[in-house]
């Protein structure tokens, strides 16, 4: 038996018998539309809040199921959505998810469909719930930035970090700056014994070795010029929490030692303090160096590497992420239109080619900030290429000859690629995304978007 509110909007009576029947035996309360507009009409006067989950068919005489889950987003209603659609209408469904759909069914469904996205949902709200709570309890400020993926690559860090936070190990997380290591590290706090506990972060490389010293280990009174008072470390703070050393890598050999004994001792001494402190910490060390080649060059002390490194993670960049872009762009761009107060919606397709196609050295962080910049400068409801500051550099070239040799868009390369492959082995998808090296749902994604069905593919 389940706990909770489901709407139900289908114009097909069928279907709403049907739902009605498997909902209600399992004890949900039901509240059903048999049009559009009439849902619209109870979403305006009082809102859907209270509800854990709203079915709505996509496809309806009066109104159309994309308009009411736009609706629903503007109206920043917090219930998820799940599309249910026929065959006939599956790019709906799919234009559905990238407005915001929670996810879709496709007609005619088992109730073993409906049930296990219903508990996901309720088991969604519950851990929201308890969460928010906590944050409550704590003092801690809500609105963390959350994971955005849907790739296969980073699904499977993503993955390791949730089995890895149920330890109390020391872990490394490597990658490239702007990848969101300390998003990670935040991650495994949240999901580990710790985390009713503090999650404290300090950046090594920002800070000159005798503030970071004094930042980390803290200070008794008159310990150095300046020391008037005498001041609490993140050691002390974090005691029975998580610390995050973000860019460990450069850090000094002085600090390096001090931090030693923290790892093997569980112990530190203030500075200019003769009296040890005992604390009980979990350390969480990021850094885009390659730590072994700086243990090779005896500029990283090998103990404390193993110390630190009992398990490493390696966030992937973004250009790895192909997949991830997408979803990104539109999360950084619903987050920015909503602080600008401004309806921005969308991309053009050439806007999105190039936000594809472009090799994102600067990763995620460079991401966000090309489509705050966008943002700013759009004057209508569209992101369009001139607006994204990678444009000049990375258009997205018309084909033409040069030399007898076709240029074409990446897109273009990966869209006849992949059908080559698939020609080449058959048809059989299961061993073309073998091949391609991608998981077989990336594969029939890939299909769908580059609308290789057309070309004979099935």
């Amino acid at each position: 038996m389940y706990n909770g509110k489901v709407i139900i909007c289908d114009d097909e009576v069928e279907i709403l018998r049907y739902l009605s029947k498997i909902l209600s035996a399992k004890g949900l309360e039901l509240e059903v539309f048999s049009s559009g507009t009439s849902l619209m009409s109870v979403m305006e006067n009082r809102g859907m809040d209270d509800a854990d989950l709203m079915l709505l068919d996509v496809k309806m005489p009066d109104v159309d199921g994309l308009e009411i889950l736009q609706r629903v987003k503007r109206m920043k209603l917090d219930v998820p959505v799940v599309m249910m659609t026929a065959y006939a209408s599956i790019n709906s469904a799919i234009e559905a998810m990238k407005l915001g759909a929670y996810d879709y069914v496709t007609k005619p469904f088992p109730k073993e469909k409906i049930f296990g996205i219903l508990e996901k949902v309720l088991e969604r709200r519950e851990l929201l719930k308890e969460n928010s709570a906590l944050k409550d309890e704590l003092g801690i400020p809500s609105g963390a930035t959350p994971l955005i993926f849907a790739s296969e690559t980073f699904r499977r860090v993503h993955d390791m970090a949730m089995l890895v936070a149920q330890s109390e190990s020391n872990v490394v997380i490597l990658g490239e700056s702007g990848t969101g290591k300390e998003l990670i590290a935040s991650l495994i706090h949240n999901n580990s014994p710790r985390a009713k506990e503090r999650f404290l972060t300090i950046n090594c490389a920002a800070l000159s070795d005798t503030l970071l010293e004094s930042q980390l280990f803290g200070h008794v009174k008159g310990a150095f010029t300046g020391a008037i008072n005498a001041q609490k470390g993140l050691l002390e703070a974090a005691n029975h929490g998580t610390l995050f050393l973000d860019e460990v890598g450069d850090m000094s050999p002085a600090i390096q030692a001090k931090l030693l004994r923290v790892l093997q001792e569980g112990d530190f001494i203030p500075v200019g303090d003769t009296k040890a402190k005992s604390v009980d910490i979990r350390f969480v060390a990021a850094t885009n160096k390659d730590l072994e080649e700086e243990v090779r060059e005896k500029r990283f002390r090998e103990d404390l590497f193993f110390r630190l490194n009992v398990i490493s993670l390696h966030l992937p960049p973004l250009r790895d992420r192909g997949e991830d872009i997408e979803l990104l762009a539109r999360h950084f761009l619903a987050k920015y239109a909503a602080r600008m107060k401004r309806e921005i919606t969308d991309f053009t397709r050439e806007a999105m080619q190039l936000l594809k196609s472009y090799n994102w050295p600067g990763n995620i962080r460079e991401l966000e900030n090309a489509i705050e910049r966008a943002a700013i400068l759009t004057r209508g409801n569209t992101i369009t290429a001139e607006t994204l500051p990678v444009w000049r550099t990375a258009q997205v070239p018309e084909p033409k000859q040069n030399g007898g040799k076709r240029l074409v868009s990446l897109e273009t390369i990966e869209r006849e690629h992949i059908l080559h492959v698939l020609k080449a082995s058959g048809n059989n998808k299961s061993r073309a995304a073998k091949i391609l090296e991608i998981a077989r749902r990336t594969l029939d994604r890939k299909i769908e978007e580059y609308g290789l069905e057309d070309e004979g593919i099935r």
